[in-house]
């Protein structure tokens, strides 16, 4: 490179906001990250031999404080999942919850989830793709620091296995037709209206806070076809 060149920045869908950590959730770091968590690095994941069988895999991407993920993956102990989150107040509350109710069906990032797909993630590897209350990133401006842009929904369909869905959760109308506009032109994806199951998730942080400010809720489902 040349010494004039400028380094390619690439745009980032998250601003790192790390706020107050708290002693536990600084310990539960310390302490739970070699039970549960996934080191960043650029090896494919090898989700039978990290849960230690073959089941179906989520990659749940933004999981906040860790409370929706880790009651969603009580419920469904044949279900394997990996929670992708930057923040790491985040990272170790879901750690203490995880730790607290003896979950073994979790395992978590803490880096850029795009990144993860790109590099580690095999390709049809997922059963699912879970998106819930990303940032809207509402200015005109920062539009294109969505995440759910045309090269990342090609990346989803990509990792999804046949059959796998993506289903995204937002309280905001705008962001809802941005992801439905994106989706509708992303090769192999089709809307799914069939799963209604899909939609009984425990609620978020986010979303109870935005059913508080009168928000109305939209779920996009989308599959990828065979």
């Amino acid at each position: 490179m040349s010494p004039t060149a400028i380094p390619h920045r690439p745009i980032r869908s998250f601003v790192r906001r790390e706020g107050r950590i708290t002693p536990a959730q600084r310990r539960a770091l310390a302490e739970l990250w070699p039970r549960y968590g996934l080191d960043a690095d650029e090896t494919p994941l090898d989700f039978a031999r990290i849960f230690g069988r073959h089941a179906p895999v989520v990659l749940e991407i933004g999981f906040g404080d860790g409370e929706a993920l880790a009651a969603t993956a009580a419920s469904h102990p044949e279900i394997d999942y990996v929670g992708v989150e930057v923040h790491r107040p985040g990272v170790g509350a879901l750690l203490r919850r995880l730790a607290a109710q003896s979950l073994s069906n979790v395992r978590v990032i803490a880096t850029d989830a795009k990144d993860v797909m790109a590099t580690r993630v095999p390709d049809g590897s997922l059963a699912a793709v879970h998106l819930f209350f990303p940032d809207p990133w509402p200015k005109k401006r920062h539009h294109k620091r969505r995440l759910v842009q045309s090269d990342f929904a090609a990346l989803v369909a990509v990792k999804l296995a046949p059959g796998g869905y993506f289903h995204v959760a937002t309280d905001w109308p705008d962001y809802a037709e941005h992801v439905a506009a994106v989706l509708a032109h992303a090769p192999g994806m089709v809307e799914d209206v069939t799963r209604a199951v899909l939609l009984a998730r425990p609620p978020t942080r986010f979303e109870r806070r935005g059913r508080r400010l009168g928000h109305a809720m939209h779920d996009l489902v989308y599959r990828r076809s065979l």
